[in-house]
């Protein structure tokens, strides 16, 4: 008898592969050695006639064809896992996650409704990345991602958590200094502390929002900050200039004092996070549990709009 499914060994070295991020890793989490790992993707390479990753001395990536075999073997995994769930009876959710989230919501919406959820689902094991960047969630192993504002690209399905409102916040120790503006255009007059968008390498646009009037500033100012806009909140808090942030992020800190609300009149702009997922990838019960947990943590249990 003629086995079909005898590479799934090799298949699953390869889902260790791309989700560890290298052959050793992935050698260590399945207990065995990187040429066992190695030999295990270039037979499947062959029984498939394609090239799945592309192998440099510094890094590893995925093919195309590499891509969409690794994005359909996930799916079917997660399938034999949950059916072998249902079979042994075990009701209560369980699996493993991988989620991606920018630093501001990482360290500050975040860990109250992971606490929870780890309450709640206690056999979910949630694999959080900390990151600005924005990871590639099939190349990379992640199954859902946290994203910022308007989501350009139309292939991935967005769950809304909320629209997050900003404010322009600085040290009581600076505007005893510097002085305190009462017009966007005193703003020309303070330092502005910029945050270099990764995107574009220019400085973050501050937006502002006066009954229905929406109004916009570059910031200009020392020093500049890149790589984690939460710089800017810390360098603010130590007097060094003014800086515009969410709300949830200095709630805190405006109670305490240690910042103060600039501007009041012009607030009321707000920028949107949602939660993203491949729209062809069958989500794990794991991740669809999370969605939802996220979406009512994040909005006050209204049901967050799916937008693509």
């Amino acid at each position: 008898m003629t086995r079909r499914f005898d590479h799934l060994g090799d298949v699953e070295a390869l889902l260790e592969v791309v989700e560890r991020g290298s052959i050793s890793a992935a050698a260590v989490a399945l207990a065995t050695t990187p040429s066992v790992v190695s030999r295990a993707i270039t037979r499947l390479e062959s029984r498939l006639g394609v090239q799945l990753l592309r192998r440099t001395t510094r890094r590893l990536s995925l093919t195309d064809s590499g891509r969409e075999y690794v994005e359909q073997a996930r799916t079917a995994f997660q399938q034999i896992a949950s059916a072998e769930r249902a079979l042994s009876g075990q009701g209560e959710v369980q699996g493993r996650v991988r989620l991606s989230a920018p630093t501001t919501y990482g360290h500050h919406r975040l860990p109250a409704i992971l606490a929870a959820f780890a309450q709640r689902y206690p056999k979910v094991q949630v694999e959080l990345g900390i990151t600005n960047r924005n990871v590639d969630l099939v190349a990379e192993g992640y199954d859902l991602a946290i994203r910022l504002g308007t989501l350009p690209d139309s292939s991935l399905v967005a769950r809304r958590l909320e629209e997050a409102s900003l404010c322009l916040v600085a040290a009581p120790s600076y505007l005893a200094r510097a002085g305190t503006p009462h017009s966007l255009a005193d703003l020309a007059e303070h330092n502005c502390l910029p945050f270099v968008m990764p995107s574009n390498g220019r400085p973050g646009v501050w937006q502002f929002r006066q009954g229905e009037q929406e109004q916009t500033f570059i910031p200009q100012g020392n020093p500049v900050i890149a790589d984690d806009v939460l710089g800017c909140i810390s360098l603010a808090e130590q007097g060094v200039g003014i800086c515009q942030t969410y709300e949830f992020i200095v709630a805190e800190r405006l109670r305490q004092g240690r910042l103060v609300r600039l501007l009041e009149t012009f607030e009321g702009a707000r920028r949107p996070f949602s939660i993203i997922y491949p729209p062809h990838r069958q989500l794990s019960a794991a991740s669809r549990v999370l969605i939802d947990f996220l979406v009512r943590g994040g909005s006050e249990d209204t049901p967050g709009s799916v937008v693509r």
